[in-house]
């Protein structure tokens, strides 16, 4: 198939200051939205997305949940994230954009992004942060920071990004996911290389036994490991992830549900008709009616 899915940008994209290297962007989020229009529409993003909300109400959606916009919140998105976003009124905050060699080019190893749960969970709720005040306190002048960072864009630049950058991380994981981080770090692992491999393979291995076997673990093994860790099935996270996809492909229009039922690797359309509503109480094209009105 090869139709466009969704629109999706690269940082080169993007009309905001940026490195040489096209690898970094940072912005005051008011400047982002007004200068690049093309984001406001369903889209996705080949690099992580960080946005911070010092002021504003409206809804973000991500991947068809809807979360709320307003000071304090604090929003991490992954690279193929479906999102969109809609504004009430006044808004503004700050936007850092990094691709995922980023970190890898000032000589810190990007594995490490694995040690932090908002950027790893299978979670989206995990993704989405309100900050109390006293850490809003603290990470408006580390942004303020970033952004006099970027503009004096000398050879320590984005070495001095990234460091702040992992300071606000370690914030965030220090403060609001404390429990998580007791957590074996080789059950985190296991999970984190299942999800890597669903994500590969989930349109033509549907069955946890077929992940457990890549896994080298039994599948008795593997969906007690997604309960413990995510609260959910090997299988109903499989699964979750086809709805997802199929969710993705939907909100292009100028895809029949023929087409996705083949790229997705379905029997029949309606097969996958039947598949789609039982996970979502919507037959694809109510759900894509939902975004065309």
């Amino acid at each position: 198939m090869d139709k466009q899915q969704f629109p999706t940008f690269d940082i080169c994209n993007l009309n905001t200051p940026k490195n040489i290297n096209e690898l970094l962007s940072v912005d005051r989020f008011r400047g982002y939205v007004e200068s690049n229009p093309h984001l406001q529409q369903v889209h996705n993003h080949n690099y992580y997305h960080l946005v911070y909300f010092t002021e504003g109400s409206g809804e973000h959606l991500i991947d068809f949940e809807k979360f709320p916009v307003k000071t304090g919140m604090m929003y991490f998105m992954k690279p193929g994230q479906v999102h969109q976003w809609y504004f009430k009124e006044k808004y503004d905050g700050f936007v850092v954009n990094f691709s995922s060699s980023f970190f890898d080019w000032i000589g810190i190893n990007s594995s490490l992004l694995q040690k932090f749960s908002f950027l790893q969970s299978i979670k989206i709720t995990d993704h989405v942060i309100e900050l109390n005040k006293e850490l809003q306190a603290i990470i408006s002048p580390l942004f303020e920071n970033i952004i006099n960072e970027n503009l004096l864009n000398d050879q320590f630049t984005n070495l001095k990004i990234g460091s702040q950058l992992l300071e606000l991380f370690i914030l965030i994981e220090r403060n609001y996911f404390a429990d998580s981080n007791a957590v074996n770090d080789y059950k985190s692992v296991l999970l984190n290389n299942f999800q890597t491999l669903i994500d590969q393979h989930f349109k033509v291995k549907k069955l946890p036994k077929d992940y457990a076997e890549m896994l080298y673990i039994t599948p008795n093994h593997l969906n007690a490991l997604c309960k413990d860790l995510g609260g959910i099935s090997a299988g109903e996270l499989i699964r979750s992830r086809v709805v997802l996809e199929a969710k993705r492909l939907l909100v292009n229009k100028e895809l029949s549900v023929s087409e996705i039922a083949y790229e997705l690797n379905f029997q029949d359309a309606s097969y996958f008709v039947k598949f789609f509503k039982k996970y979502t109480n919507f037959t694809p094209e109510q759900f894509r009616k939902q975004y065309y009105i």
